[in-house]
């Protein structure tokens, strides 16, 4: 049986606590009411705050999101154990994710127990939760790989008990779209059921969208992806999903997406990946000659759905796959204008610079530029020196003296590490001219070894000016001052 959708499909937002499973994520109290907010914000319907059994800090985590009165069904995950579940209302939870394994692997080779034993352990906990006023929502670990009609009779069961939904979970991402239209829909028939795909074969988002269309009423999902091994069904990904592909207006304000990755990826500090649908860091970039050209004359050519509308901006990347319609756009918004000949030679020396395997930043460009069109213009600053100074017991402190429009000025300040102590030292060296913001910082090892040569890129920012710049040396300070000092010299140019 395969049904459209429900008219109201829920998002179970698990970012907090399976996205915090991602090895590495730990997230204090006031970062996850931060992120809390955000999901209030965009729209979900619950955000499992965490796992009260955790720790004291998880505990102070969910209960600051609980009384934050946000908006969403505040949820705490829990196991068939009732000090989780008093640990969860005293914390302030609205209700649990009452997990139980349900796969005979997971009952006989994890728990060590039979059927019977974990059947009893969950009823024992839907009751003590509904004596503590929660909501259930009763959970199946690794319900793909259990059998079927054990699960059903574990739900139904579950359900008479007090059990208000329930929750297929497809624990190591085994589950396909085909398999989750057979299984889901006697599923559905017993209570409201969510589903919940982890992405270890890469199928998380497709068998999602599958049980929700065969009966599922909400999905589980996590921003960018986050959680244990390959991670979960992407909360951005799905929901563009479902409004591109299907016309399902979800309800969710998609413009507030990409602000909510990178505030994501920010407190987790897992960078967003390459090229994940729609956070990704090139899902709408492009450099290839045909591509850009086709975006520049026509957006939907060459991608799936308007940047604008999940919160981004798109961006051509210049490089050796690079065409004359991307380098003539990328210069006229800088005020440049080459004829035919100039453009081609400035096309052929930016292609160059892409055979060498290099990046081909902003600056870049406009030098190239310049100098084709012979154009001569005065630095805005030079760099005099710069000392920096760093150590087991020592705060990284850098002092630079820098020529700034003909007069000489020396700064100093301490930062988190020598490079962030000097690109400090440098901003306030010109803070007088411009307030230039540091947006990006990126570094590569061109080369092995200790003496290896490093590319520092930059991404700088002044009164709504972006610009990237970047610098190559074999000591890693001197690569990101001098890609710091090329891209002030651009911005306080222009």
């Amino acid at each position: 049986m395969t049904v459209l959708f429900a008219d109201r499909l829920r998002f179970f937002d698990t970012t907090l606590r399976d996205g915090e499973q991602t090895p590495g994520v730990s997230l204090g109290p006031d970062q996850k009411l931060a992120i809390a907010r955000m999901l209030a914000e965009v729209g979900v319907d619950v955000v499992e705050a965490g796992s009260a059994a955790a720790s004291a800090g998880e505990r102070e985590g969910i209960r600051l999101v609980a009384e934050a009165g946000i908006g969403p069904e505040v949820c705490c995950y829990v196991r068939a154990l009732p000090a989780d579940i008093d640990w969860a209302a005293d914390a302030g939870a609205d209700s649990v994710h009452l997990v139980v394994p349900v796969s005979d692997l997971h009952i006989t080779k994890k728990l060590r127990k039979d059927r019977a034993t974990v059947c009893r352990m969950a009823f024992d906990a839907i009751e003590h939760a509904k004596n503590r006023g929660l909501l259930v929502e009763l959970s199946g670990e690794d319900a793909s790989r259990a059998d079927q009609s054990f699960l059903a009779d574990l739900f139904a069961e579950g359900v008479d008990r007090g059990a208000d939904r329930l929750c297929f979970c497809d624990t190591v991402g085994l589950l396909t779209p085909e398999a989750a239209q057979a299984c889901v829909p006697p599923l559905a028939a017993i209570a409201p059921l969510s589903i919940h795909c982890h992405d270890d074969l890469g199928f998380g988002l497709a068998t999602t969208v599958a049980a929700l269309r065969a009966g599922a009423t909400c999905a589980h999902a996590t921003v960018n992806g986050l959680g244990e091994r390959a991670g979960n069904t992407a909360f951005e990904a799905l929901v563009m999903a479902l409004e591109r592909l299907y016309g399902y207006r979800t309800g969710i304000a998609t413009r507030k997406l990409y602000p909510l990755s990178t505030l994501v990826s920010r407190l987790t500090k897992v960078p967003l990946a390459t090229q994940a649908p729609v956070a990704g860091e090139m899902a709408f970039t492009h450099e290839s000659g045909i591509h850009a050209h086709g975006v520049l004359r026509e957006a939907s050519t060459y991608e799936a759905l308007p940047p604008e509308l999940v919160g981004r901006t798109r961006r051509i990347l210049l490089g050796k796959h690079t065409g004359s319609a991307a380098v003539e756009a990328a210069l006229a918004e800088r005020g440049y204008r080459p004829g035919d000949t100039q453009l081609a030679e400035i096309v052929r020396r930016i292609k160059a610079l892409g055979d060498e395997g290099k990046r081909v930043t902003d600056a870049d460009l406009l030098a190239i530029a310049e100098a084709v069109l012979a154009i001569e213009c005065t630095p805005a600053l030079s760099l005099r020196q710069y000392t920096v100074v760093s150590g087991s017991n020592a705060i990284p402190t850098a002092s630079v003296t820098i020529r700034v429009n003909g007069e000489e000025i020396t700064s100093a300040a301490t930062g988190t590490g020598p490079v962030d102590a000097a690109v400090e030292a440098l901003r306030r060296s010109v803070s007088a001219v411009g307030n230039i913001e540091l947006l990006e910082y990126h570094v590569d090892a061109i080369s092995g070894g200790t003496d290896a040569l490093v590319d520092v890129t930059v991404k700088l920012a002044r009164d709504g000016n972006v610009i990237t710049s970047r610098g190559a040396r074999t000591d890693i300070i001197t690569a990101s001052v001098e890609a710091v000092v090329a891209g002030m010299n651009r911005l306080l140019r222009d």
